[in-house]
């Protein structure tokens, strides 16, 4: 897992998210494809959203001045998994 990665969101336009009770689609227009995620990705998604490029510390920092998340160092790992994750899926980019 490569913590010291910078993510940012590709395009500011690639995604369109609708809510539906505790899940959330996203529409990934540059691939067509549909995806149903649920917390904590819309979460980790709404962190990158202001064009900065972070961390998963730096994603985790933003979520834990909103969210209890646990010990630090459990929770930057299960982030960064996640921003793989979205990585491999395109949803996320690396700056």
């Amino acid at each position: 897992m490569r913590t010291h990665r910078r993510y940012c969101q590709p395009m500011e336009e690639a995604l369109v998210a609708c809510a539906l009770d505790d899940m959330v689609l996203l529409y990934h227009r540059p691939s067509g494809q549909t995806h149903m995620v649920i917390s904590p990705v819309p979460e980790i998604l709404a962190a990158l959203d202001d064009g900065v490029a972070l961390t998963a510390g730096e994603v985790h920092a933003a979520l834990a001045r909103h969210y209890d998340l646990g010990t630090a160092e459990e929770a930057v790992t299960e982030i960064a998994a996640h921003l793989e994750e979205l990585t491999a899926l395109g949803l996320v980019g690396i700056a």
